[in-house]
């Protein structure tokens, strides 16, 4: 069976039967996906993992409240509810939070682990770069290449239209081609 209709399958007895177990393997699916992607934005192990808890509590909240059987996509809302945490997070905090050095470095070896990027220079780069994009940017290739996210799931949760998804990774993709080939030219 396809992996969309199995996750139809759980999320229609979630919703509907309110199974605990059907969530726990939904839960298990996105767990590592959803702590990753905190983790990124918040670069502070304990803080990444409140949030993630946070996260998986609001879906349940959510999918189990009445008249919720529309729902289309879990790994949508599932990613619209932790970016959305990320945001009260932020909120919070009331200023944005630098990634510090070493975080940077421990995220960047995750980069590497999971697209087997060749050396860890190269990770470093693309986490230099991302630093200094505007945050739409840089979440944007975050579901798309790091979370690999179609762009319709990343229409979902930015709750924006796939071609405006289309047009701002566009742009996401020709800022970072023109910091990393500004990061090259040889400084006078």
């Amino acid at each position: 069976m396809p992996l969309g209709y199995i996750e139809k399958k759980l999320l229609y007895r979630v919703t509907v039967e309110k199974d605990p177990e059907a969530f726990g393997l939904l839960y298990d699916n996105y767990i590592n996906k959803i702590y990753r992607f905190v983790y990124f934005k918040v670069s502070n192990k304990e803080d990444a993992e409140d949030l993630t808890s946070e996260v998986f509590l609001k879906t349940w909240n959510y999918l189990t409240q009445t008249g919720r059987s529309e729902i289309k996509s879990f790994s949508g809302l599932v990613y619209k509810i932790a970016r959305n945490a990320l945001i009260d997070h932020y909120r919070k905090l009331g200023s944005k939070q630098e990634i510090p050095l070493d975080i940077a470095l421990e995220v960047a070896d995750q980069v590497d682990r999971y697209r087997q990027i060749d050396t860890h220079h190269e990770a470093e780069k693309i986490l230099s770069v991302l630093k200094k994009m505007k945050r739409e940017y840089q979440e944007v290739l975050l579901l798309r290449y790091i979370e690999e996210l179609s762009v319709a799931e990343i229409a979902i949760i930015l709750e924006k239209g796939q071609v405006a998804v289309r047009v701002t990774l566009h742009r996401a993709i020709k800022v970072a081609k023109n910091l990393i080939n500004k990061d090259k030219e040889p400084s006078l």
